[in-house]
């Protein structure tokens, strides 16, 4: 591999840990499924909010006949990019039932109301009229079709695959934009304490030192409390608690290479403190600061969904993860386990792959391990 370039070579050594690899296109179908988010869920309605009462707590497979009305009022068409966004408000009303029949301008039908109730018989107005599969009805008129909760429903009815498919968009977003938080803070003031030292590095290290020792989640919830609930303040206030951890490696490889050849010689050459940090030392140091950053990408995910368990996270009706096992804790020790199991074995699922990504992103920064290779 001695004709390769850096990256060509620490690309070479990741490929070889296959489990790394499968982490890392996991994480890639999972990003791509947030992305598209509205545009593949079953309920594209914002925030996957549509709810069905009497289809409370369904197990997942179920599928019931709906009768689906036109609402009277006006909605909004979103276009592509707004929908994928932010979701389309239903133009229609479903309502669950077991039969039903035309006569004239009305339909007539059993409407479901629970496994142990007898169907409710109720008649709509539809002069425009209708038939089975029509799932686009005219305004005035109705359809009747089949749909199945793959996943099940919550305990509001609402369709359980789109409200996870929705949070895994938010558990992404949060661990992302608090990398960034953490990298820009981190980076910066590791580099200025490792590069200048002397009474810089001390303050520096002095207030490291302290926010080290407090708690991660408490932290959290202590800025969450500062700034108020939402998504945005759980971006800053995770972002906040994980830049320690970066400034503390950036500080000590800085410290590493700020005497070496290639250093003094940028010095000799007149070159500012601000070149030579951003030129020559930081993108020497790339690669353990990626690695610590996919690493605080997991712990990201985690904090968050600890946060919405506690109620510090985003807010109902966004669903996050971990709202939604706060939602159905209770039912782990009923016949509906499922409801909490399916986020929790998301988040570990989306964890474990940014450890194995982790993983091999150390062993392909490791110069000694490659030399043992060649």
């Amino acid at each position: 591999m001695t004709d390769l370039s850096p990256s060509q070579r620490t690309w070479k050594v990741f490929k070889r840990n296959k489990i790394a690899v499968a982490g890392m296109f996991f994480i890639i179908m999972i990003t791509l499924t947030a992305i598209l988010g509205y545009l593949i869920m079953p309920d594209s309605t914002p925030m996957a909010n549509n709810m069905t009462i009497q289809l409370s707590v369904k197990k997942p497979g179920s599928a019931f006949m709906m009768l689906r009305l036109r609402k009277t009022e006006p909605v909004d068409t979103a276009n592509i990019f707004a929908k994928m966004l932010f979701g389309q408000p239903s133009f229609y009303r479903d309502i669950p039932i077991t039969g039903y029949r035309y006569v004239k301008d009305s339909i007539i039908v059993n409407e479901y109301i629970g496994a142990e109730d007898k169907p409710e018989r109720k008649a709509y107005f539809a002069p425009a009229g209708g038939a089975y599969g029509l799932k686009t009805p005219l305004l005035g008129g109705w359809g009747a079709y089949h749909r199945t909760f793959w996943l099940g429903t919550d305990v509001y009815g609402r369709d359980m695959l789109s409200r996870l498919i929705l949070g895994s968009r938010i558990s992404l977003a949060v661990g992302l934009m608090s990398v960034i938080i953490s990298l820009l803070l981190g980076v910066t003031i590791g580099a200025v304490a490792g590069y200048f030292g002397g009474w810089i590095d001390a303050a520096l290290s002095w207030l490291m030192n302290i926010l080290w020792a407090l708690p991660a989640l408490l932290l959290v919830i202590a800025i969450s409390f500062a700034l108020g609930k939402g998504l945005w303040q759980i971006f800053i206030a995770v972002g906040l608690s994980m830049w320690v951890e970066v400034a503390r490696l950036v500080r000590g490889q800085v410290m590493s290479l700020k005497q070496v050849e290639f250093v003094e010689a940028a010095r000799s050459l007149g070159f500012n403190n601000t070149r030579i940090i951003s030129r020559h030392i930081l993108p020497n140091i790339v690669g353990p600061i990626l690695v610590l950053a996919s690493s605080n990408f997991a712990s990201a995910i985690l904090l968050e969904a600890g946060l919405s368990f506690l109620g510090f996270g985003a807010q109902p009706p966004m669903p996050t993860w971990g709202s939604m096992i706060k939602e159905h804790y209770g039912y782990i020790v009923m016949d509906s386990a499922y409801l909490a199991i399916m986020p929790g074995l998301a988040i570990m699922l989306l964890v474990y792959a940014f450890n194995l990504v982790t993983v091999g992103l150390r062993d392909a920064f490791d110069i000694k391990s490659q030399s043992t290779r060649i």
